[in-house]
């Protein structure tokens, strides 16, 4: 056998150039996330970890709030309908003729029916909703059924400062519909900031909102907690949200819908709990959750009828009508901007 080292054991052959070391592959960009990924990723950071109950509403989110609606538990959607359909002739008396209706957060535009029929010869419907999609699909409908009226949908956060279209010629007020109590969603502070908003948006015109009153807590606690589980799946279909748009992983069987009513605070709180400890990841991010651990998904304060008409003035409307069931278990405002 030869030694390699030995000067006998060498033989020469061409030179071969140098191998140069591979470029690592170029890592694929990640995609900028979308508003809804941003808050998500937020939310999870933070403690107590929280999301806003406007990403409830994508296509989904939206038809399940639809069948939420006709539960019978939720006295809420048909106790306003019922006002509204009663009380439509003197609603449609403080708004008057050729009115430019701007609905905030419109979704399936069932309640606005009721006031177009009242009302003399609207001029225009401008649903601002942040589920464009599914704003698309009614205001399709709509157009349908109202061939006189100009619908303009507007896929948008509404609670974010926005510029709308001029007024159309010859065009009445231009009022502000805000069914459904989703006032009650906002922290008290941000209540304020939305209806001064609104107030600016509204200006000569007026605003028409429904807002569910302080009641018994059994009425309320029944309310969020069907028996069917429509509520619950309206709930964990955020995180399926985030599964499907967000490369998340959330393991829904891992998680549960809570609601309880905060007596002192007047509110409804919903959460989402974890069954165990978990982690999960968003977007690559991994998130880890103790066993009973919550991401709160909304506030639905309840009201007072004063305590409404005081936080109106403060954010510079007028308030004048009210309408309530005779249970008092929900009002309508008509409030002069």
């Amino acid at each position: 056998m030869r030694n390699p080292t030995s000067s006998s054991s060498f033989s020469f052959a061409a030179a071969q150039p140098q191998r140069q070391p591979e470029a690592p592959a170029p890592v694929a960009a990640r995609s900028p996330l979308s508003e809804f990924g941003r808050e998500m990723q937020a939310g999870l950071a933070r403690k107590p970890r929280s999301i806003s109950p406007k990403f409830f509403y994508d296509a989904a989110g939206s038809q399940l709030f639809d069948r939420i609606c006709e539960l019978p538990e939720y006295y809420p959607t048909r106790t306003e309908l019922r006002i509204l359909g009663e009380c439509a002739g003197e609603i449609a008396e403080q708004i008057g003729p050729g009115a430019e209706i701007v609905e905030f957060g419109a979704g399936s535009l069932t309640k606005v029916r009721l006031l177009l029929d009242a009302l003399e010869a609207p001029k225009r419907y401008l649903p601002i909703d942040i589920s464009g999609e599914h704003l698309e699909a009614a205001a399709e409908r709509l157009k349908a059924d109202y061939p006189q009226l100009v619908v303009q949908p507007i896929a948008a956060d509404y609670t974010m400062p926005l510029v709308l279209p001029a007024p159309l010629p010859g065009a009445g007020k231009r009022v502000g519909f805000f069914p459904g109590s989703t006032i009650g969603n906002f922290e008290p502070d941000e209540a304020l900031a939305f209806l001064q908003l609104a107030a600016r948006m509204l200006r000569g015109g007026g605003l028409l909102i429904g807002v569910d009153l302080v009641k018994e807590p059994a009425r309320l606690h029944s309310a969020y907690n069907d028996a069917q589980g429509v509520t619950a799946a309206f709930n964990l279909n955020l995180l399926r949200r985030a599964n499907a748009e967000l490369d998340a992983d959330f393991d829904l069987d891992g998680f549960a819908h809570a609601a309880f009513y905060n007596a002192p605070k007047q509110r409804i709180e919903m959460h989402l709990v974890s069954r165990r400890a978990q982690t999960v990841s968003l977007d690559g991010e991994r998130f880890g959750f103790e066993e009973g651990e919550t991401i709160h998904t909304e506030y639905s304060h309840k009201f007072t009828v004063d305590g409404l008409r005081a936080l109106a003035v403060k954010a510079g409307f007028r308030p004048l009508a009210v309408w309530t069931d005779p249970e008092r278990l929900f009002s309508v405002h008509w409030l002069g901007a």
